[in-house]
Parts: structure tokens; sequence; C-alpha cells
């Protein structure tokens, strides 16, 4: 989800989010030291090849408005510890004071640069960090803020029992998950009883049924998707 917030204090999340309910989710050691291994290439390289890339982004940020290349923010991670996530920065410094945590439609607070950004889903590429630090990982339900976080069920807690990733198939099928809610009368209404629940359900499906197999399929699938939008 596009969001948009103040950078709070990860010390200061809600002690709860730390309690996650038993999963159903089968522990394979292997498996996941391969995924592990997988995630540190990946991301190795990916930070070395991308390096100009990061480079021009950072100079077309500072030239565009200002303020810091980078933004982070808290999110709810593994077995519910709070961490900083890093994205590029898409929207102006004093967005958190404008406005909510979810973003729909053309948001004034986004810039030009920003824009682009988000719509090419290059302001994601900072995310690397989190893979090396042992934050994130290439593929894992996206990470969401505690706000959003206190208000899953149980059984949707289950998805805080794995490393959240840069993306998963819940990110492919709402790529276009602003312009869903701009239409909406209500988006927060919409997003927490409709789409929230959605993308649950298939990172759910996910973590039960995860694979190296399926991590590359789900990477390639992610890069046609931004290669080729329609």
């Amino acid at each position: 989800m596009a969001v948009a917030g103040a950078n709070n204090d990860p010390d200061d999340c809600a002690k709860s989010l730390t309690i996650v309910p038993k999963s159903s989710v089968t522990h394979k050691p292997l498996q996941n030291t391969l995924k592990r291994l997988l995630d540190l290439t990946g991301a190795g390289l990916g930070l070395l090849v991308l390096s100009p890339v990061f480079a021009a982004i950072a100079a077309l940020i500072k030239l565009d408005s200002p303020g810091p290349v980078f933004f982070r923010q808290e999110r709810v991670g593994r077995h519910g510890q709070p961490f900083w996530i890093f994205k590029f920065r898409s929207m102006r410094t004093d967005a958190p004071s404008l406005g909510g945590q979810l973003t729909v439609g053309r948001d004034p607070r986004i810039t030009r640069v920003g824009a682009l950004l988000r719509q090419t889903k290059l302001d994601e590429l900072p995310q690397l960090l989190n893979v090396l630090r042992g934050e994130m990982s290439l593929v894992g339900p996206r990470p969401e803020v505690p706000k959003y976080v206190a208000l899953y069920t149980p059984e949707q807690r289950q998805v805080l029992a794995v490393r959240p990733g840069i993306t998963d198939l819940a990110s492919i099928e709402y790529r276009s998950e602003s312009e869903l809610l701009a239409r909406a009368p209500d988006p927060e209404k919409v997003y927490v009883q409709e789409v929230m629940p959605h993308k649950l359900q298939l990172n759910l499906e996910y973590i039960r049924t995860q694979s190296l197999d399926r991590d590359l399929a789900i990477i390639f699938k992610t890069i046609r998707r931004v290669v080729r939008p329609r």
C-alpha cells in the first residue's frame, strides 16, 4: 500500500504487535536457508548493478523538491517487531501534517518525480537495504503500518510469522490500488474492509505453500508487470 506518515520511534509501537498466534506455516529449515541466500545474493547484486540508477534518482529528487533523498517509515515485520522501511522520497517533507497515511489517486502531496517513482515502483528499490539487514525478504507479505496491523484477526496475524517482502502476489494484483481507492467514496473504509482482507488472504495462501520456485516466479512476474504495466 502507498502510505505517507510520520517517522515515529519503533520503540513506541504497541507491545501487543509482538504477539503472534501459533501459525499453521510449516517451517522448513533448508528452504528457509536457501531463501535467505537468495535474498542476500539478489539484494547484493541488485544494489551493485542498480547503483547508477540510485544515483540518478537521488539527483532527480534533490532537483525536484527540497528535502532528503530517502524516506523511512515504521512498519511491522516478522514476529510483530517494528522496523524502519526505506524508500526514495516521493512526497513533500510536510506530507504527514497535510493528510493521513493512506494516499489515493493524485494526492497533491506527491512530488512530480515522486509520481513517476510510484508509477514505476522505483521508490521501493531502497528496500534492498532492508533485505540485507534481515528485516525483509525479496518475496513475502508487504509490511503494514501498526495502525492497520492492530486490526488483524488472529488468523490474519499469521502473516507476521515470516519476513515481509518487497513484492508479493497481492502487490501484483493491486498494482493500481491508489487509483482503485480514489474511486471509492470512503477510501480507508474500502481498504480496511475489502482490500486489506483480500491481500491478507493471498498472503496466507502464499506462506502456506511457499517455495523457492514460487518466489522466483513472483519476482519475474513483478518485473514483467513493472516493464509492461498493461
